[in-house]
Parts: structure tokens; C-alpha cells; sequence
């Protein structure tokens, strides 16, 4: 009977449980990075594929269409779209990364008319990064009405957006107008969400939202980040103020309308607020999204002194966006998601609940999607603090668009696997051929030795046993291979542009395509050796 109840749980749990309601991320405008780059961070806090995918350029005939398939993201697994729970898209036709055999095939929730050539683009839960240099973030975020999605009426989500815009254009306003275009034309389905795209020269915070249990199309609205300046959002919107007529900003034709007629919006109360009108504050308790904002923004601009505690999720106390008290580096964005509130009154490594070992991770109880009425992930009365370093994070990155470079050297997707506080940065430039094995594999229901997401996973959970020790050796071993190819980066990228500037193109990519490979052949075998070290060194709770 006991094994009979846990593969019911098991089976309940993987059907309605899968949904990534819970990420971060941040866009640094050229004029606050400390080498004149744009960049976009992420990381994904869901139960979902961590695998992440190399979708090759493609060539379409003419009158293709292209299939639009559900999102897992959106509102958890549904069985009848195909795939798996473990698997977000099964289709030969985007590249050999999503062919899996004896794997239930996607179904097509709609389709749209293809284009004669699209690009080659990292894809994961959602669009990372394309040839081009165009760059995605996403963070899901609540609203008033999170729609089902419905063939003929509602077929994208922004993960499918995400992976159109990326496949068909060259610059941010470009991907933010197309995918605008999109949701009039097809419809929107699921959570709000905020959708960050950037280029080697600007960056857009895009949201969007359903509005109608059973209509059609969507709202949505998009604001440009200053260059000096970054923004941070955290599972709310945070677009608040339309302005008509303003340059830096866009929105849907229907957006004031449909908030009138849904009274959401009176115009004699002033100028509509995007997240007051569609948003319905944060997740599951006061606190889950605006916390990490305080924090994210403090750590970049501490001289502003912004309080920890707020009136309430529609507060105006933390700006749309802050310029950082220094210029922004890759490693000091990196380090805004793996904080835990170190040193601050809501330190997870201290206290009763960390144990004797400081572990500063804190089981929420429910999967999100399973949360009760309320929105509650856990029955008990009160919620631990929701760090920006989250243990079900799948992955995480830090992206880098370069103006002053080619598009295939400028791009780099610097990579960590599960959560950011035990991954290690792995640097993908946009114009590899292909990325390696290890990283497209991932299988949250298989312990896979050439698997590099269960490799950090395996370590990661490992780690808790004995935290505030385990995490220094897990230290050095990141920062070995982080020192490396930091410092690896000016020699590869001269060495390729050398090869680009002589007409060599192919070689060039080779050449970045190669290192790649070989750092990730070298991190997986090292990563899965400190596991073994971690079981030796603390068997038993000795060291």
C-alpha cells in the first residue's frame, strides 16, 4: 500500500506539478556594464527540461508553415500536447537536439506561415540567445486571468514567442514588435509574463497578459531600459505608467480598452498603470517577488538605500530601473543570483532552519502548481524569505551582446546548470555549430553520468548534507574553471577575429566551437570527480 501511494503521489505530482512560476532576471544597459556590453540574465526556478538546446539556421520552402506548440511553462505538463514531463518539445523539424526517439511527438496547437530562412538560436524553457546577437530573460509573472490555451484562439505563450522572435529577427525592437504582432493576430494563453530582449545596443522589458477566460489575442506593453542603468524583475510586472506617444515606449492597440472594459482602469483616475490594471500582485505570499527586487537593486546600488519592507506589491518605492553604483560586470550580475541575503537580516544561512551547517535552502512544500486556493505552497502559517538562489532552479545565465564585435564572437551565453549558488559559468558564443552533448541532455527523472544538468544537481543536493563545508570545496573547483575562462576570453575572441577579419569565417566558429566543447568535456568529468571527493572527505560526518 505504502508503495502504491507514493507512485500515485509520483504520477499526480509529475502530471500537474511542472511549471515555472518562479524565475529572475535582469537587463544591464550598455552604459552600466563595465565593458560597454548589453546583458540579460536569467534563471529558471521551475520543475522543468533542464536540457538546453543548439537550434541550427534553416532554410523553409516557400508556403511552409511553422507549428506552434504548448508550453509546459505556461500552466504545467498537459499529456495531450505530447512531449513529456521531462521533455518540453519533441520535433525533428527544430533540429536534431528536439528529435527523441520513442518519445510522444508534440502537437501543434496552431500554425503560422514560415519564413524562407531562420536563424540559429540556444533554446531552452525559453529562448536564450540567437546568431544575431538578440538576447531573452523571462520571469512569469501573476495576472488577473491566466487563460487556457485553445486551437483558433489562443496558441502562443511566451516561451513560443520567444523561440519565433529569436528564429526570425536581427535586433530587440524587432523581436518586441513581432512578438506583439503575434499575440494580436493568434491569441495568448497562460500567466502573465515579463519577456527581456536586448541587443549589441538597447534593451526592452516586454509584458504581456491574457485577458478573457475564453477570447482571443492579448495585451501587452514594452518599456526601454536607460543605458546607464538595470533593471530587475521578479515574478510581477513591472511596467506601470503608459505614456502615449513616448519613444521609449510600446503597447498593444487594445490596451487601454480592454482595462476600461474589464473595469480595471477609470481614465478619470490618471494614466493607466500596466501592472496595477493587469497584474494581481505576487505569488503565494507577500514578499516572493518584491523582496528579491530590494535585494537585486541593493546589491547593485547599496548608496540608494532602499527599505526591505514595502507597503504592499503595488508600491512605487523600488524605481522601474537604478544605475549601479559601479559598472556591472558578468560575474557581479552572475553573483545577484546566487545571493542568499547573506549578511542581512534575512540571512538563509543562518538561524534554526539552516541546521548546524548554514544550508540556506528552504523547501517550500507544494509544487507551485499543486499551491492551494489561496495561492499557498505550504499549510503552515508564515513563509520562509524566497531567495534569488532558489534549489529548484534548472538553470541560469548571464548573456553579452557586443556592438564593437562580429555577432558570432560578440554574443556569449555565459551558462550555469541548476541553481546558481553550486553551478559553474560555462561561456557559449553565438556563433558555435553546435553546442556539446552533455549540455543538451538533461532528464530530471534519470541519474545520466553524461548528463551536465544531473551533474550539478547530484552535487548540489549532496551539498546539504553538510553545507558550510561542502560549499568551500565546491568553491574552488568553480573558481578554477570560472578564473579560466574569464581569463581564457580576450585571447579566444582575438584568435577568432583574426580568422573572421581574413575572410575565414568557418574556422572562426570552429575555433570557438572547440573550446567550448573542451571546457564542458572537462567540467563534466571534473564536476562528477568532486562528487566522489564530497562522498569520501564527509562519509559518515567525519571530514
Amino acid at each position: 500500500m505504502r508503495r502504491g501511494f507514493s507512485l500515485l503521489f509520483l504520477a499526480f505530482f509529475l502530471v500537474y506539478g511542472q511549471v515555472s512560476f518562479a524565475c529572475t532576471t535582469t537587463i544591464v544597459g550598455k552604459g552600466a556594464s563595465l565593458d560597454g556590453s548589453v546583458m540579460v540574465s536569467h534563471s529558471d526556478d521551475g520543475l522543468n527540461d533542464g536540457s538546453v538546446i543548439y537550434v541550427p539556421a534553416m532554410d523553409h520552402k516557400p508556403g511552409s508553415m511553422r507549428a506552434v506548440f504548448y508550453s509546459h511553462a505556461a500552466l504545467g505538463f498537459k499529456p495531450e500536447w505530447g512531449a513529456t514531463v521531462s521533455h518540453r518539445i519533441v520535433a525533428p523539424d527544430r533540429g536534431p537536439g528536439y528529435d527523441k526517439k520513442g518519445v510522444p511527438p508534440c502537437v501543434p496547437l496552431g500554425y503560422i506561415p514560415q519564413v524562407s530562412h531562420t536563424y540559429a538560436y540556444f533554446d531552452a524553457n525559453y529562448g536564450i540567445m540567437n546568431e544575431h546577437q538578440v538576447s531573452i530573460g523571462e520571469c512569469t509573472d501573476k495576472a488577473k486571468v491566466h487563460p487556457e490555451p485553445e486551437p483558433g484562439k489562443r496558441i502562443f505563450y511566451s516561451s513560443e514567442l520567444s523561440r519565433v522572435a529569436l528564429e526570425r529577427t536581427r535586433t530587440a525592437r524587432e523581436a518586441v514588435r513581432l512578438m506583439g504582432q503575434l499575440i494580436e493576430e493568434y491569441g495568448y494563453y497562460g500567466t502573465g509574463e515579463t519577456l527581456l530582449v536586448a541587443d549589441p545596443n538597447e534593451g526592452w522589458v516586454m509584458e504581456m497578459a491574457g485577458f478573457d477566460m475564453d477570447g482571443t489575442g492579448g495585451v501587452w506593453a514594452a518599456q526601454r531600459v536607460p543605458d546607464e542603468e538595470v533593471f530587475v524583475a521578479a515574478n510581477q510586472f513591472r511596467i506601470r505608467e503608459i505614456r502615449e506617444g513616448a519613444g521609449d515606449m510600446m503597447f498593444s492597440r487594445n490596451i487601454f480598452e480592454v482595462a476600461r472594459q474589464k473595469g480595471w482602469w477609470n481614465p478619470a483616475d490618471g494614466p493607466l498603470d500596466f501592472t496595477a490594471a493587469y497584474g494581481d500582485g505576487e505569488f503565494h505570499h507577500p514578499y516572493y517577488s518584491l523582496r528579491r527586487v530590494w535585494r537585486a537593486q541593493s546589491l547593485l546600488a547599496p548608496s540608494k538605500g532602499l527599505s526591505p519592507w514595502v507597503e504592499g506589491p503595488l508600491t512605487h518605492a523600488y524605481p522601474f530601473s537604478v544605475k549601479p553604483d559601479k559598472k556591472v560586470t558578468v560575474r557581479d550580475l552572475f553573483a545577484v543570483h546566487r545571493d542568499n541575503y547573506e549578511g542581512t537580516e534575512f540571512d538563509l544561512t543562518r538561524g534554526l532552519a539552516a541546521g548546524p551547517f548554514g544550508n540556506p535552502n528552504r523547501f517550500e512544500g507544494n509544487a507551485e502548481a499543486v499551491a492551494d486556493r489561496e495561492g499557498k505552497l505550504t499549510p503552515l502559517v508564515g513563509e520562509f524569505e524566497r531567495p534569488l538562489n532558489i534549489y529548484r532552479c534548472v538553470y541560469s545565465y548571464v548573456n553579452q551582446s557586443r556592438s564593437w564585435l562580429p555577432d558570432t564572437i560578440g554574443g556569449v551565453v555565459w551558462l550555469g546548470l541548476d541553481r546558481p549558488a553550486t553551478s559553474v559559468l560555462m561561456p557559449f558564443h553565438a556563433g558555435v555549430v553546435h553546442l556539446p552533448e552533455s549540455v543538451q541532455r538533461a532528464d530530471i527523472l534519470k541519474l545520466d553520468r553524461k548528463s551536465m544538468w544531473t551533474s550539478f544537481n547530484y552535487v548540489a543536493n549532496y551539498s546539504m548534507l553538510k553545507y558550510s563545508f561542502m560549499i568551500k570545496d565546491i568553491h574552488e573547483v568553480r573558481d578554477r574553471f570560472e578564473n579560466r575562462a574569464f581569463a581564457d576570453q580576450e585571447e579566444l575572441e582575438s584568435r577568432a577575429l583574426s580568422l573572421w577579419h581574413k575572410g575565414n569565417r568557418r574556422a572562426a566558429r570552429k575555433l570557438l566551437t572547440r573550446y567550448s566543447d573542451r571546457n564542458a568535456a572537462e567540467l563534466l568529468g571534473a564536476w562528477w570527480n568532486l562528487a566522489d571527493f564530497l562522498y569520501v572527505k564527509y562519509n559518515d560526518g567525519y571530514i
